[in-house]
């Protein structure tokens, strides 16, 4: 009954739905009751040969009335059970999904996809089905049987009914055991299905990977190995739910071998009827469907327990990021940092490794800021701390002077737009893509931002122009078009402060100068942070930082810096150097 609580929030905002669901119910119960009374009372006309054509037409035709009523409530009670449970599915996928988009980056490192795909979809529809089914199974089974053994024990023959209901204690006891190994077995069977569809999600992410280097036999392999442990865990589900059947039909046949022996010698001393006999076998079956709902309600009641407690798991999960700032953000804000020492937090119980140290610096509106820098100095940590996708108390960034968190992370992913090394597209046309962070864009709009980014001939050369889709990811470009795209979007939303994460790496020098010369004429006077490894990106920044594992070692302008000829200077040249290469100069 945990799962009851659980969802006791849901059952009492939908009470309308399920009380109108309940009375259906009792009113087919009550109505399923008829014709059994009905048919004992044929039989009993019949032996005393008292039945007449006209009355046999009219307890059938009785019958008939009956059957249409039955026919009619269960269609209402299913309409008004089933949208509850459905609407209670649509709303915890929809709970969930928002969850998700609050939790940070290093969830995600931590929880795989195909993981979390399969809570969304597999562990929603267990209590979706907790909430209809289960829910049926409870009304209706229990509902009817209570019904039908009143009318067997005060209607008809007490003690007949004692008799017949020996068996069930032992039933009650099989089905206390079968619960407990259905639930270790269902258990399992989601673990198995999340790593599944974790395998199948990596495997078609990437299928080009896979593809270049032969491996499909391999991913098949795996996926092989990954779907036979879940039809493994499965079958023990199907092993569990397989006894529940045969317990019921030994307690159903037990229960009408003593009914029918118990009645006949009662039949034999004159204490009952035939046709009471009859109308007591009849009740007797409709036992049978409490009994099997009985069972599906463990069974779906377990299924449901263990999806609950995954997605609650999730759910409670609380944003390391705390969002509750209130002040506003205004677009000429002045931003300043103070790094003294950052380390991240999935290093905490290993040896801390120290990423940033002793970086302060101030950006004001209007200027260039240039990040360079070996791989892993901490560049692109500076950004994610600059996004709140972390925070410490030794890393104090600000804007005007006030710290972060007492912005809100909104009014922040307003003020500040990164394009990322890889750009994500999603599976929709160019223009769509383009046009993601400002959906009110006109198409004139769209095609400047793609100018700006020097990537509007590149798509007016695709067949369909603005309209093509670009497939899952943007599978279908170049990573250069992809980066284009991707500056293109963050054109279109013209945040005050633009950061490019390395976002020119895809293109050539050439293409990187255009677009570096159509942002400083687009964005005249607005803030840039650029970080990248290719030097000439930064030659026009106001000023420029270089970090070595963790810390400033030089900054200043270009041609500071070239005078100083330290390791951003030997970059330059050899940058330099590299490209007479390419170029065959």
């Amino acid at each position: 009954m945990w799962l009851f609580t659980q969802l006791s929030w849901y059952f009492r905002r939908e009470w309308r739905r399920y009380t109108v669901a309940m009375l259906l119910l009792i009113m087919v119960a009550l109505l399923n009751l008829l014709p059994p009374w009905i048919t004992g009372r044929i039989v009993d006309a019949a032996t005393n040969d008292t039945l007449t054509s006209t009355q046999l037409f009219q307890q059938l035709g009785l019958i008939a009335i009956v059957a249409l009523l039955v026919y009619v409530f269960r269609y209402l009670w299913r309409l008004s059970l089933y949208s509850a449970s459905y609407q209670l599915g649509a709303i915890l996928r929809q709970r969930f999904h928002d969850h998700l988009l609050r939790l940070p980056a290093s969830f995600f490192q931590r929880h795989k996809t195909g993981d979390l795909m399969a809570r969304a979809t597999n562990d929603v529809s267990a209590v979706e089905m907790f909430a209809g089914e289960a829910m049926l199974a409870l009304f209706d089974g229990i509902l009817t049987g209570i019904v039908v053994l009143l009318v067997l024990v005060f209607a008809i023959h007490w003690q007949l009914t004692l008799v017949a209901l020996l068996p069930w204690p032992l039933m009650a006891y099989w089905f206390m055991r079968i619960n407990k190994e259905l639930h270790a077995g269902f258990e399992q069977a989601q673990a198995r299905f999340s790593d599944l569809n974790d395998r199948a999600q990596e495997s078609i992410s990437g299928i080009r990977m896979l593809k270049a280097y032969g491996l499909e036999q391999l991913a098949s392999n795996q996926f092989d190995h990954a779907a036979e442990a879940a039809s493994n865990a499965n079958m023990q589900v199907a092993r569990a739910e397989a006894k529940y059947d045969p317990v019921i039909f030994l307690t159903t046949g037990s229960s009408f071998l003593l009914a029918v022996a118990y009645g006949a010698w009662l039949i034999h001393n004159n204490q009952l009827s035939v046709g009471e006999l009859t109308s007591f076998t009849l009740y007797l079956g409709f036992l049978i469907w409490p009994m099997f709902a009985y069972g599906w309600l463990l069974n779906l009641m377990e299924r449901g327990v263990v999806a609950w407690q995954r997605l609650d798991a999730i759910m409670q999960t609380e944003p390391d990021i705390v969002d509750a700032g209130t002040q506003t953000l205004t677009p000429n804000a002045v931003l300043e940092w103070n790094i003294n020492r950052f380390s991240y937090p999935e290093h905490s119980d290993q040896i801390t490794r120290t990423v940033l140290q002793n970086f302060h610096g101030q950006l004001q509106p209007g200027q260039t800021l240039g990040i360079v820098g070996p791989t892993g100095s901490g560049k692109s940590t500076f950004i994610r701390l600059l996004l709140r996708q972390y925070e410490s108390p030794d890393a104090n960034i600000q804007f005007d002077l006030n710290p972060l968190h007492q912005f809100p992370l909104a009014e922040l992913h307003r003020h500040m737009v990164v394009v990322p090394q890889e750009s994500f597209l999603f599976s929709t046309s160019i223009a769509a893509n383009i046009a993601l962070g400002n959906p009110e864009a006109t198409e004139q709009q769209i095609h400047h931002a793609a100018q700006l980014a020097n990537v509007h001939h590149d798509i007016l050369a695709f067949p369909n122009g603005y309209q093509t889709l670009v497939g899952e990811r943007g599978i279908t470009l170049s990573g250069g078009q992809k980066q284009r795209l991707a500056i293109a979007r963050a054109l279109l939303m013209d945040a005050p402060l633009l950061i490019l994460d390395d976002a020119l790496s895809a293109v050539d020098v050439a293409t990187e100068q255009q677009i570096l010369r159509h942002l400083r004429q687009a964005r005249h006077n607005r803030t840039a942070i650029i970080v990248c490894h290719r030097l000439t990106a930064v030659e026009q920044a106001d000023h420029i930082v270089v970090l070595t594992q963790g810390q400033p070692t030089e900054q200043g302008r270009h041609a500071e810096l070239m005078a100083h000829n330290g390791w951003y200077a030997q970059m330059v040249r050899y940058q330099q150097i590299e490209q007479a290469v390419e170029e065959g100069r």
